[in-house]
């Protein structure tokens, strides 16, 4: 990568290696973003890189824990040395859905689930808004939120607040970085088919029942989420920020 030309655009996705992750870093690469791709284990990484690669763009895959929550500004301000037109974040590492009664959930549990889908995400997401502003620079961050922050579920409580955490962080966060130009926004998927869910969605009475909440009457793909995401990273979402973008198939309507 040719770093020293300004015109080219760097964007780190989190948790890239499968799903909305993987299928946000190929929409944006065939926007001609470069990449930052990470995972937990670089090496799941390899499919994606090929294919975002094969778009014509330069991409890099890299380690990331958000559990080690005091190395996130060394390891920002790393990615920022690797790729000093580093513009987008997007937030897509987290933990799945917690299936459990709230009285059930133990401290572990809810550790487990916040330690990454929030506390990880707002200090990686502050760590990055901090490069931007020191340098001048405006940027975007797009984070995934979830149905489940917007609308009541039994039996999922914990990951819900998490993900109503990641709503109320955009909008805090939009409302704040404004003046420095830096866009905040996030997508709240409805139940969408990726490898984690297809289990789940194949037993047909859960199937049926979770289709029976869906006024369009069908489940989200990866490749429409993905693509949400691009456009919140564009120059057509250049007037948007602090908003949270329900892809339901209309559940959030009721």
């Amino acid at each position: 990568m040719n770093t020293s030309d300004h015109s080219i655009r760097t964007a780190l996705v989190t948790g890239a290696s499968y799903g909305i992750g993987r299928a946000s870093a190929l929409a944006l690469a065939q926007q001609g973003w470069y990449l930052v791709l990470t995972d937990l284990h670089p090496d799941a990484l390899a499919p994606v890189v090929a294919q975002a690669q094969a778009l014509g763009v330069s991409v890099q895959a890299m380690a990331l824990d958000l559990n080690d929550a005091d190395a996130l500004p060394a390891w920002v301000a790393d990615v920022g040395r690797r790729c000093p037109d580093l513009g987008l974040l997007v937030n897509n590492a987290g933990v799945p859905s917690l299936s459990k009664p709230a009285t059930q959930t133990s401290a572990a549990d809810w550790d487990a689930v916040m330690n990454i889908n929030l506390e990880g995400t707002f200090l990686l997401t502050i760590a990055f808004g901090a490069w931007l502003i020191e340098r001048g620079r405006g940027g975007a961050v797009v984070s995934l939120s979830s149905t489940h922050g917007s609308v009541g579920l039994a039996g999922a409580s914990v990951y819900g607040i998490s993900k109503a955490g990641i709503s109320h962080m955009t909008r805090m966060l939009a409302i704040e970085w404004a003046t420095h130009g830096i866009r905040v926004n996030a997508i709240a998927p409805g139940t969408t088919l990726t490898e984690t869910r297809a289990p789940r969605l194949s037993e047909p009475s859960k199937r049926d029942a979770m289709l029976g909440r869906i006024p369009l009457g069908r489940f989200g793909q990866a490749d429409e989420m993905g693509q949400a995401v691009a456009y919140l990273a564009s120059p057509q979402a250049n007037y948007i920020t602090g908003q949270i973008l329900h892809l339901d198939g209309g559940l959030t309507a009721y």
